[in-house]
């Protein structure tokens, strides 16, 4: 069995067109926990390009920095699904603009 090598301007492409996808999510929705969804995709876009970088050069690098942003994703995502939960007890909506508006 052979190894299939992808050529790293596909990966890369592959990895800002995740990236972007995520960045227009953050950029678009109003709801807290869909822009927290969204950051987790620009991380994994983000991941995608350091691992197929290291991989193409040969080094570890890659999956080092892959490692230390699946720890701050896993950080983000504990830290940020507790405030959506005070949030959302709290004023009863996770709509940006309506939490924008509200004084207390």
């Amino acid at each position: 069995m052979s190894a299939v090598n992808i050529p790293l301007d596909h990966l890369m492409l592959l990895a800002c067109l995740i990236f972007a996808v995520g960045l227009v999510g953050i950029m678009i929705r109003r709801n807290v926990l869909y822009i927290l969804m969204s950051l987790e995709i620009v991380l994994n876009g983000v991941s995608l390009a350091f691992v197929s970088a290291g991989a193409h050069w040969g080094v570890a690098d890659g999956q080092i920095m892959f490692l230390l942003i699946l720890s701050l994703a896993a950080a983000e995502v504990s830290v940020g699904l507790g405030l959506i939960l005070q949030i959302h007890r709290k004023y009863g909506t996770l709509n940006i603009d309506q939490l924008r508006e509200m004084k207390g």
